[in-house]
């Protein structure tokens, strides 16, 4: 019969020979879960994950590993091997490996819970956005029940010991395997974790302790918010259950388009439509400002299609302070599509002027323009 040879602990792990103690950990951790038996049910994962149990005990233990260092499987003879998991507290396999390196994490439904978080989206106009204002908001959430104050029996009533947990709130079931002894943790069925039995549940609230409630709150908004900015209003969600502490409102901000404007961080954008006379000649525009008087822009002659001016301080007020940003007006040069006839002469001129050659055809038209002008 052939004899099975072992493969290398370090292998087995995909470990370096020089991996430190904590790499050992995680490489089993990892290589444990995927083949535990409960969670693989292939062909052989029950047989990869003693081997892996095999090999991290070796590994893990400072005596083991030096014989095993300089003479191989043969230097382990003579050491005692148990079971990897033997004598370990498991509260189920969600909690296996948590229990094996940091001890029982199994929780108790009448532990203290932050309540859960809620979330509102408002809408407001863009100045309001820029200067800030005061919203009023209705939010709805868990509250505290008020006939029983969160205790969810009704008043007067008494509050039993439970027998099946006697009062723990967690059952705790001992059973051997293969794997050596498991001490399998959970909510008792009866009190659901509570540790006690409500004979008279609440009226109000049916026993849940909490209630449903529509509140109206005034919100501040900050000058300077911008679309989709979220704020949080601590305190103001569902409340905690078993004495834990409230969740929080999130406020999530839409702000409505302006009819001149674009917002780029804390400067405005606005396009300032020019013709060519006015962009050839100069001339002086009204630029509208932002909760304030129009700004008369002076147009420089020559002005080319896409250029810049910047009015410093007549942007968005900055969230967190420290003035304002800047008025972008970018000149935009607009080509007419439609003229009438007089216009096209001057143009014709205009373009020979530049010395632009004008077509025999155009020439033409030219001339039956001025004839019907006079």
């Amino acid at each position: 019969m052939a004899r099975t040879t072992k493969r290398d602990y370090y292998e087995t792990l995909g470990v370096s020979r020089n991996a430190p103690t904590e790499e050992i950990k995680k490489a089993f951790r990892k290589l444990a879960m995927r083949y535990h038996p409960d969670r693989n049910r292939e062909d052989g994962a029950e047989a990869r994950f003693k081997e892996v149990g095999e090999a991290y005990e070796v590994l893990s233990d400072s005596e083991k590993r030096a014989a095993y260092d300089r003479y191989g499987h043969a230097g382990l003879q003579g050491f005692d091997f148990g079971q990897p998991f033997e004598g370990f507290d498991f509260g189920g396999f969600g909690d296996i490996f948590d229990a094996f390196f940091s001890g029982t994490t199994a929780r108790r439904s009448r532990d203290a819970q932050r309540g859960a978080d809620r979330r509102i989206d408002i809408e407001i106009d863009f100045e309001e956005a820029a200067f800030g204002c005061e919203k009023e908001i209705e939010v709805s959430r868990n509250e505290r029940c008020s006939r029983c104050g969160g205790n969810r029996a009704e008043p007067g009533s008494q509050l039993t010991r439970c027998p099946s947990c006697e009062g723990s709130g967690q059952v705790r079931r001992v059973s051997r395997s293969f794997f050596g002894q498991f001490v399998n943790v959970t909510i008792c069925p009866q009190c659901h974790g509570e540790g006690r039995l409500i004979k008279e549940r609440c009226k109000d609230c049916k026993g849940a302790g909490r209630q449903r409630q529509t509140r109206t709150l005034m919100v501040k908004i900050p000058a300077g918010v911008s679309d989709g900015s979220q704020m949080r209003l601590s305190g103001e969600g569902d409340v905690g259950a078993n004495g834990g502490g409230p969740g929080h409102l999130y406020v999530v901000i839409g702000v409505r388009s302006h009819p001149h404007f674009q917002r780029d961080e804390d400067d405005l954008v606005y396009n300032l439509e020019l013709n060519l006379p006015q962009a050839a000649l100069g001339c002086e525009a009204e630029i509208p400002t932002l909760g304030g008087k129009p700004h008369t822009l002076k147009i420089p002659a020559g002005t080319q299609s896409g250029r810049v001016f910047v009015l410093r301080g007549k942007g968005v007020p900055r969230l967190h302070g420290g003035g304002r940003g800047d008025l972008l007006v970018r000149a935009g040069v607009i080509v007419p599509t439609e003229l009438t006839d007089e216009q096209r002469a001057l143009l014709l001129e205009l373009a020979e002027s530049f010395g632009t050659e004008v077509s025999d055809e155009e020439k033409g038209i030219l001339g039956k323009i001025k004839d019907a002008l006079g």
